[in-house]
C-alpha cells in the first residue's frame, strides 16, 4: 500500500473515531441516568376493558431486554412510570359489497370487511423525591384487520369469538409497537 493511501485511511479512522456519532447501539439510558424505575399498571379510561396490563407489561418487558433500567416496586426506586390508555377506538372499514356473494340477502345489508384499531396513551416518568415530571409523552397508532369473510351463500354467520380474538390479537401488537416506541423515545441520549 502507498503512503497517502495509508495516511488517508488513519485520517478517515481518527476523525471518525472523534465524531460524536457513534456506529452500532448508543448507550441509552432514563433521563436523570436513573436504573430503577417502578411502573404501575397503566390507568385505562377508555370503554376497552382489561387492555391496561397489555401495555404495561409490554412497556416492563421492553425494559428487562434493554436492561437500560431495572423495574422495581414502588417503594425502593427513585422514579415512577405512569400511563393513562386515553383512547381506542375501533371503526370499521367500508362495507364491502354483499350482494355480489350473497344474493339472498336484503339489498341493504352490510357487512363489514375491515377494522381499524386506534390507540392512544400517555406516559409520565416522575422523580417520586420532588415529584418533578422529568420526562413526558404521548403516544398513537392503528392497527387494521379484517373481519370474517363469508365466502358462500349457504354460509349466513360468521364464528362469533373471531372478531373478539383478532381484534385481541391486534392490541397486543399495538401494545408491543407503543411501547417500543415510547422505551426508545424514552432513553434516547443526543
Amino acid at each position: 500500500m502507498n503512503k497517502a493511501l495509508i495516511s488517508a485511511l488513519i485520517l478517515c479512522l481518527v476523525s471518525v473515531a472523534g465524531c460524536a456519532y457513534r456506529f452500532g447501539m448508543s448507550d441509552k439510558s432514563l433521563p436523570g441516568g436513573y436504573t430503577q424505575v417502578a411502573i404501575p399498571v397503566f390507568r385505562n379510561i377508555t370503554s376497552e376493558v382489561g387492555i391496561e396490563p397489555l401495555f404495561t407489561n409490554a412497556l416492563i418487558r421492553k425494559f428487562a431486554r434493554s436492561h437500560v433500567a431495572r423495574v422495581s416496586d414502588k417503594d425502593s426506586s427513585p422514579l415512577l412510570l405512569t400511563g393513562t390508555l386515553t383512547e381506542l377506538r375501533i371503526e370499521r372499514g367500508p362495507p364491502g359489497d354483499v350482494r355480489n356473494n350473497f344474493g339472498s340477502l336484503p339489498a341493504d345489508s352490510v357487512l363489514s370487511t375491515d377494522y381499524r384499531i386506534i390507540a392512544r396513551l400517555s406516559l409520565t416518568l416522575t422523580r417520586k423525591s420532588d415529584e418533578k415530571i422529568i420526562w413526558e409523552g404521548a403516544f398513537s397508532n392503528e392497527k387494521s384487520y379484517y373481519g370474517p369473510r363469508l365466502v358462500t351463500s349457504v354460509v349466513n354467520s360468521a364464528n362469533a369469538t373471531y372478531n373478539q380474538s383478532v381484534k385481541m390479537q391486534k392490541i397486543s401488537e399495538l401494545a408491543e409497537d407503543m411501547m417500543t416506541e415510547a422505551h426508545d423515545r424514552m432513553t434516547e441520549n443526543f
